[in-house]
This record gives C-alpha cells, sequence and structure tokens, in this order.
C-alpha cells in the first residue's frame, strides 16, 4: 500500500476489494501534516474457511512481520480466530491464550474509551476504521497500536469476518511527545521576559507601599489605600505564579468538553505579559460557545507560542486580536479537509509584517523558523498543529506581506454521548462458571476496600474466593488450602504492597510450591514490573484501575490457559514490525 493511490487493482478469482475513500490514520503525522494511508475498506471472498493453511498465501501471513489477527462476528462477542506470529509476537501472549477471546483483553487503564467505542461502532455499522489505541502487552507493558480493521464478506455480501492489522508506533508517539517537552520549555523561555517585567512592576509597587506604610501609619486614610495596593500587587503575582505552575506541568493530552473562550479568559493575562509592551492585546471572545473536546493545558501551550509568534512579527507596534467564535461548514468544508458540521475557531490575528507565499506554506514545518539563531526552535506552529489534528481539527494560515497573519485553530464541536449501562457499553458477557467444581482463588491486595470488591465480583460468578491483605498472609493461606486439600487454582494479586515482600516475591513463593498454580498481577503502575529486572517466568498482567468485566475475563483467560513455566514467548529473530 502507498499513499495518494488512485489506481484501483484489478479483481480476481479469490476476493476482491474496494479502495478506501480518503485519508485514514490521522493524526499519523501530525507535526508535519502529511495525510494518512489509504487501505482497503473491504474483501470479499468465495472460502470462508480457516482449516486449509498449507497454501503459500497463508505461509506469507504468518511469515510477515506485520501483525494480523481475525475475528469473528457471527460468534458471541466477536473472537478472535486466527491470529500471525507477528501478534503474539506483539503481545507476548501464545496463541491458545489469544483465540476465541474477544480483543478487549489487549486494553487497559489508560486506553481512550472514544477509541474502544470507535472500534465498537465500526463492528456494529460493519465498516472499516483506522485509529490509535493504547494496548498492553501480555506483561503488562503498554504500547501504541496503530489498528486497521475492515470487514470481509462472502459473495452474496454476509458478513463473515473482521481483519486487523496492527503497528507499533510506540516510538514515534514517544518522539511525539518529546517534541511537544522541547517546544514547551521553549515556550516557558518565551515567557520569562515578560514575567519578569510584571514582577518588577508588582515588586516595585508592593516596596512602595509598604515605604509609604512606614511614613503614613498614622494617617488610617493613606495606610489603607497603601496596604490595598500592596495586597493586591502580592496576590497578582500569586496568581501570575499558579499559572505559571498550571502551563509548565507535564501532562500527557486528556482531552475534555472545554469552552474556549473560558480558556483564554481565564490565561488572559500570560498572554498579555507575554505579548509585551510594544503591541496591544485585545479580546474578541463569543460568550456561550458550544464546547469542543481538547485538552485545556494543550491549547494554552499552542495559543501562547502563535501570540508570541505575532509579537514577534510585529517589531512595529500595532495591535493582536484573539478571537473565539462558531461557524458552520456545510459546502465549504471541503476547502477546509474537514466534514461538514459546527466548528468552534480561535484565532490569532496581528498586523505584523507577514508571510509570502513560500514562507507561509512552510511555517508549521518542525524546526522551521525565519527567527535569528538563539530566537526560536520552530517548534511552536508545528506542534500547534499536532496539537489540533489530533483534537480533530485543523490549523490555518492566512497571510500576505505587508498584511499581518491570522492563524486559526478550528475545532469540531463537542457533543457527549449519553452514558449508557456499563455492560451494554462494554459489550462483555462473563463465561459460565460450574459452580460444583468452581475454582478456588486468592485474592491478594493490601487495600481491604479493593480486596474485598474483587472477593464479591468473583463471589457473585460462584468462584470460592479466599482473601489476604500480605504477600506473607497470602503464602501462609496458600499453604494451609494444600495441606487442608483445597488448593488455589489462582493467585490473583497486588504488585506493590508496602510493609513487606511484593507481589512479585510472592509469585516466586507460590511457583516453588506448585509451577502449576498461575498468577495473575495487578499494578497501577507498569514500571514496577521491571523495578528487579527481568523476571525468569513471564508474568500476566492487569492494569489498575481496571473494569469488573477487565477482571473477570483476565481471571477466567489465566484458569482456562494455566500457569507459565518459561520466560515467556520466544520471538522470532526479526520480531514484529514497528514504526
Amino acid at each position: 500500500m502507498t499513499e495518494d493511490r488512485e489506481d484501483t487493482p484489478k479483481p480476481h478469482n479469490d476476493g476482491t476489494g474496494i479502495p478506501a475513500e480518503g485519508a485514514m490514520d490521522v493524526g499519523g503525522r501530525e507535526p508535519l501534516g502529511r495525510p494518512g494511508l489509504h487501505h482497503w475498506k473491504q474483501a470479499n471472498i468465495t472460502d470462508p474457511g480457516l482449516e486449509e493453511r498449507g497454501g503459500v498465501f497463508f505461509a506469507a501471513v504468518e511469515m510477515t512481520r506485520m501483525p494480523m489477527i481475525l475475528a469473528d462476528p457471527r460468534q458471541v462477542d466477536c473472537p478472535i480466530v486466527f491470529a500471525n506470529n507477528a501478534f503474539l509476537d506483539l503481545t507476548g501472549y501464545e496463541e491458545d491464550e489469544v483465540l476465541n477471546r474477544n480483543c478487549r483483553f489487549l486494553q487497559g487503564a489508560g486506553t481512550d474509551p472514544e477509541s474502544v467505542s470507535l472500534m465498537r461502532n465500526a463492528i456494529r455499522e460493519q465498516r472499516p476504521v483506522a485509529l490509535e489505541i493504547l494496548n498492553y502487552r501480555r506483561d503488562g507493558s503498554p504500547f501504541w497500536n496503530a489498528i486497521f480493521m475492515g470487514p470481509v464478506f462472502d459473495q452474496q455480501g454476509e458478513l463473515l469476518y473482521f481483519f486487523a492489522s496492527q503497528l507499533d508506533v510506540s516510538k514515534r508517539r514517544e518522539s511525539e511527545q518529546s517534541l511537544r517537552q522541547a517546544q514547551k520549555m521553549e515556550s516557558i523561555g518565551q515567557l520569562t521576559a515578560g514575567l519578569a517585567h510584571d514582577f518588577n512592576n508588582l515588586l516595585q509597587i508592593i516596596n512602595g507601599s509598604l515605604e509609604l506604610l512606614r511614613e503614613k501609619r498614622h494617617d488610617e486614610r493613606s495606610f489603607e489605600r497603601h496596604h490595598s495596593s500592596a495586597v493586591s500587587a502580592a496576590e497578582r503575582g500569586a496568581k501570575l505564579t499558579r499559572q505559571l505552575l498550571a502551563f509548565a506541568r507535564r501532562t500527557r493530552l486528556e482531552p475534555k468538553g472545554t469552552n474556549l473562550s473560558t480558556v483564554v479568559h481565564s490565561f488572559g493575562e500570560l498572554l498579555e505579559s507575554s505579548a509585551g509592551q510594544k503591541v496591544d492585546l485585545h479580546f474578541n471572545l463569543q460568550r456561550r460557545l458550544p464546547e469542543v473536546k481538547i485538552d485545556p493545558n494543550h491549547l494554552e501551550m499552542a495559543l501562547l507560542n502563535i501570540v508570541v509568534n505575532a509579537r514577534d512579527a510585529s517589531q512595529e507596534g500595532g495591535s493582536i486580536t484573539v478571537t473565539t467564535r462558531l461557524i458552520h461548514l456545510n459546502g465549504d468544508a471541503a476547502a477546509h479537509q474537514l466534514e461538514p458540521g459546527d466548528y468552534v475557531v480561535l484565532s490569532v490575528t496581528d498586523e505584523g509584517v507577514g508571510m509570502p507565499p513560500h514562507i507561509r506554506t512552510r511555517a508549521a514545518e518542525p524546526f522551521f523558523t525565519t527567527k535569528g539563531p538563539g530566537q526560536g526552535t520552530g517548534l511552536g506552529l508545528a506542534m500547534a498543529q499536532g496539537f489540533v489534528q489530533q483534537s480533530g481539527g485543523r490549523l490555518e494560515i492566512e497571510s500576505e506581506p505587508g498584511k499581518g497573519t491570522t492563524v486559526s485553530m478550528i475545532f469540531p464541536r463537542f457533543l457527549p454521548e449519553e452514558p449508557q449501562a456499563i455492560a451494554d457499553a462494554a459489550g462483555y458477557q462473563a463465561r459460565p462458571v460450574e459452580t460444583a467444581a468452581a475454582a478456588h482463588i486468592l485474592v491478594v491486595d493490601d487495600s481491604q476496600e479493593i480486596a474485598r470488591m474483587a472477593e464479591e465480583a468473583l463471589t457473585g460468578l460462584g468462584y470460592r474466593v479466599t482473601v489476604a491483605f500480605s504477600a506473607e498472609q497470602a503464602i501462609e493461606r496458600f499453604d494451609q488450602a494444600r495441606e487442608a486439600g483445597n488448593p488455589f487454582n489462582l493467585v490473583f494479586s497486588d504488585v506493590v504492597m508496602p510493609g513487606g515482600a511484593n507481589g512479585l516475591v510472592l509469585a516466586e513463593w507460590v511457583r516453588s510450591r506448585d509451577a502449576a498454580v498461575p498468577v495473575l498481577m495487578t499494578t497501577g503502575y507498569s514500571d514496577e514490573m521491571s523495578l528487579d529486572g527481568p523476571q525468569q517466568v513471564a508474568l500476566e498482567v492487569l492494569g489498575k484501575p481496571y473494569k469488573r468485566s477487565e477482571m473477570i475475563d483476565r481471571v477466567q483467560a489465566a484458569l482456562r490457559s494455566g500457569a507459565r513455566t518459561g520466560s515467556g514467548r520466544q520471538l522470532s529473530d526479526f520480531g514484529h514490525a514497528r514504526e
């Protein structure tokens, strides 16, 4: 598959496909603003069977480094019915641990529910989808997974399978985060001059007021006036400090419903400090704007950089205007490369020198700058564009030499979905438990509340559950159960338990007594799993916070597959494909 592919391959006897319309993988190249790859939207086949695996095409699928799976929507819960070796390399699971399970076992605490909803809707509507989602390997380590999923039909149009290819894009995501951090540091540097000027003025007010207070301490009216001036200056300094600390803290992208006018208004003082004394900063903020789904911290960072660029382009003075407004795109949506609908625009207009066309077309490229050495890295507009595209919008630049510049961030209107019942949202169905031979599970967590919640969920399904609140107490009960002829079939333990041995040590104790008992770990921090170096035996890990359905799914899968006795899946020499 290649970019900007226009030709349509001729169909052959065994299957056909429909070329994708438009760009997919949105967000895959945010800093450069390039379109994504085109994919096949669907496939039509004549032989739906998976039994015959001796052909060259099947061998190619098994040998490729691109992870691939097939899921069967005709079965309950749309389970995986085929996974190639690259998929097993990517996730760390064995084939028998993957087959007949819904792919939700790859999800965890950091997985975006909206991305999950997009995939679920695509399955329900029998259409393709391409997105990037945070998944988790068998050992609990997270990775960014670029997924393309599309339906497979027979010649009569009946849906047979969903095909999904994956690509580990974690390194590219980490590079983008590093770029954001570098740009944030530049932004903080840009703030220094304006803040120093403001704080000097505030200190002047405070020092002057204190001197006058000493001289006028017997004049009640003068004392009150100078006291109020000093207090007001100190409060304004504290507010500027709080805004700077909020701006500087390191966060990942956490979008939520946000009113752009409210954000700009609360951020106004820092913008005024950054704009400096040569220009007049004006705000034209529309009231009662609909919300957009963005990360407000990243919006502040992007807006600050755009204002700083406007200031630097206005060396002769003039005005800078920050505007918010609601627009509706219909017939002109294609010209903006957006879907028809309602959008909220945040724009910054200056009266500076403007840009010729050849500069304007490159203005948002990373590290491209027309400023002198040491005056900027060229990351500001690039990261603003990446942020806007990740938020589903578009950044546009209008400029002419001598007529100033307008930079607009266009975000789609956010329409919150009506909350659904948890069971419906997850589409989860627990497997039935044979009560007469119900498994005996040891739940271990230093938090009594968490342990009791797990106990209640598992006993509600018919499992026999014993609870322990430390590793030492757990191994004591493990030994007692074995001696009483009522051994445990599974240990479900937290990793970090302050004041004694942790869950990793407990897993070793259990393994030394009975290597056949599977141990399922749970933790809120994937880094905990690497504190003591590589583990001799691969562990199954469930990230916190977890949903009840996720815990039950992983418990039942661990009971079915049993304990691992080796160091985990043996990867191929080349491994799975990465971006």
